[in-house]
């Protein structure tokens, strides 16, 4: 059960990463989670995000949209949504290392989400676009 929720919009511009990241994590810390649990879903976050931004609009703006549910039993569900290009071949997107822009990009950004979070699922359709979903249990601190 959800017992918890929001939803943001934001224009896909790399000045918002750390913006979202940071609101992703503040909201996050009503669980109480551990050091290690905050920066785990921080950087799942940030790398979801830099996809949008990065390949999902490539050298346009549009729009990235985030949702994020707080379950009874701890668990915390982060949809994270553009409306950019999609990706062709998911199963190939999210091999280690494969990238469609090469350069600087090392092609790890769904490896990077997929460890720092319990469950990873992704959904795309080309011309409009991909949904990640992360999903992160919270033990928290010793009470």
């Amino acid at each position: 059960m959800v017992i918890n929720e929001f939803r943001m919009t934001f224009d896909s511009r790399s000045i918002n990463e750390g913006f979202s990241r940071a609101t992703v994590a503040a909201f996050t810390a009503q669980l109480d989670p551990t050091v290690e649990e905050i920066n785990d879903i921080k950087t799942a976050v940030s790398e979801a995000v830099t996809n949008c931004i990065v390949h999902g609009y490539r050298n346009t703006v549009g729009k990235i949209y985030i949702g994020v549910k707080i379950h009874n039993d701890n668990k915390i569900v982060i949809t994270i949504r553009d409306r950019g290009c999609g990706i062709n071949d998911i199963k190939k997107a999210r091999e280690p290392l494969f990238t469609t822009l090469g350069g600087d990009r090392a092609g790890l950004g769904f490896s990077v989400m997929e460890s720092f979070t319990d469950k990873l699922s992704v959904r795309s359709k080309v011309n409009s676009g991909t949904t990640v979903t992360l999903t992160k249990m919270i033990n928290g601190r010793e009470k």
